[in-house]
């Protein structure tokens, strides 16, 4: 009996024990834990907003080289991007309108040259026939000559005999000029069905020649072929010359300004190349989006900065593509608060901000904003925290502690 009462007192306080072990545990398990989020504080610092577009390189002045007529174009000897001087020939073309020709046109063509043939064949007979007669003209004007001398023939016989004279002299000249009509009419016909051959130059072949002096950007017809008038046969251009085209959408268009500095990246190089807005054009135009969007974009032309003979420049050509980015407005010394931290509430814009170990839903004003920060009108002080990428666990009142780092 005396040693059964300690262990009575013993079990008891076992029990008591585990009971308040057990509480603790269960209290632990339903109360609210802080939730770790990230934090930022509101400072003061510099913000540059940009508009970043895709654009590609062309030279300024490109010039066009067209066919000045129909005709066959000689194989180009020039291949791409090689220099050329202003005047040098670039092209030779063969006027002629056989190859032209369908086969209706053509067979009018052939009727043509046979009727023009059978008329200088026939006006060669009747050559033949004028000279005839004025030999026999010229033979009675000197018989009556012999007549008229001797006193056997009178005056007017004589007078008629030289009047017929130079009127066979006339038919035969007349009938020489048909002779040479109809040969020139002939030759024009068979002219219009057998253009000069393959490296043959006649008379009137066209050397076309380059209008300024620069490098062949390209080559729209390399090969020999007919072509007709105004076909485009290459362009030539001054590759040092360079200039960015981008196609802004136009409610961006209207926040660059003229001189404004421009950013161009993804060029090829390792670092960005600077440049400068010259223009923005003043006509938009619309462009169907990859998506098929209809789009309302307009030119915006951007210069590089310093000169042509930059090497990096220089390593440039027509056509290439980048992306650059304009810059629309500047702030040195802004109060801005991280993108990441904005949430929308109805048509504005909140943060939560970290109050006591609480967040704290915060309506904020903001102005302008770059990728990273937007410049905060009203809302919030210098030194506040914010917690950045709220999540939809985070709800106003809900306990949070910062999140450490890997390093910590």
């Amino acid at each position: 009996m005396p040693f059964r009462l300690p262990q009575l007192v013993f079990r008891h306080y076992l029990w008591a024990g585990a009971a308040i072990i057990l509480a603790l545990l269960l209290v632990s398990a339903f109360m609210p834990r802080a939730l770790e989020v990230q934090l930022s504080d509101i400072s003061r610092g510099e913000i540059n907003v940009e508009a970043r577009e895709e654009g590609r390189t062309r030279v300024r002045d490109i010039y066009l080289v067209s066919a000045p007529q129909a005709g066959r174009l000689l194989r180009i000897g020039n291949p791409v991007g090689e220099t050329v001087q202003a005047g040098a020939v670039v092209a030779v073309l063969l006027p002629g309108e056989a190859a032209l020709l369908d086969p209706r046109s053509r067979s009018d063509a052939e009727a043509a040259l046979r009727a023009s043939t059978a008329a200088y064949s026939a006006a060669e007979a009747g050559l033949a026939e004028a000279e005839a007669a004025l030999e026999l003209a010229r033979r009675e004007a000197e018989r009556a000559e012999t007549l008229f001398a001797r006193g056997i023939s009178s005056q007017a016989a004589l007078d008629r005999a030289r009047a017929e004279l130079e009127a066979s002299q006339t038919r035969r000249n007349a009938a020489a000029a048909g002779v040479t009509r109809a040969a020139a009419e002939r030759s024009g016909a068979a002219l219009r069905l057998t253009p000069p051959r393959n490296g043959q130059r006649a008379a009137d072949v066209i050397d076309i020649r380059a209008p300024v002096t620069g490098r062949v950007l390209r080559v729209m017809q390399e090969s020999e072929a007919v072509i007709a008038a105004g076909a485009p046969i290459l362009e030539i251009g001054d590759p040092a010359s360079l200039e960015i085209v981008a196609e802004y959408l136009s409610d961006d268009a209207v926040r660059i300004a003229p001189g404004a500095p421009v950013r161009i990246e993804a060029w090829g190089g390792e670092a960005p190349l600077e440049g400068r807005v010259r223009m923005v054009e003043p006509f938009g135009f619309r462009k169907v989006s990859a998506l098929g969007i209809e789009e309302q974009r307009v030119n915006v032309i951007i210069d590089f900065s310093g000169t042509g003979a930059d090497p990096q420049v220089q390593r440039l050509g027509h056509g290439y593509r980048m992306e650059v980015f304009a810059l629309v407005w500047s702030g040195r010394d802004e109060l801005r608060v991280p993108v990441a931290a904005l949430v929308r509430q109805g048509s504005g814009w909140a943060v939560f901000r970290e109050e006591n170990g609480k967040a704290v839903l915060t309506p904020v004003a903001i102005g302008p904003q770059d990728t990273r920060y937007a410049v905060v009108a009203s809302g919030l002080s210098e030194g506040d925290r914010v917690i950045l990428y709220p999540g939809r666990d985070i709800e106003p009142g809900k306990s949070i502690r910062a999140r450490k780092s890997q390093s910590e």
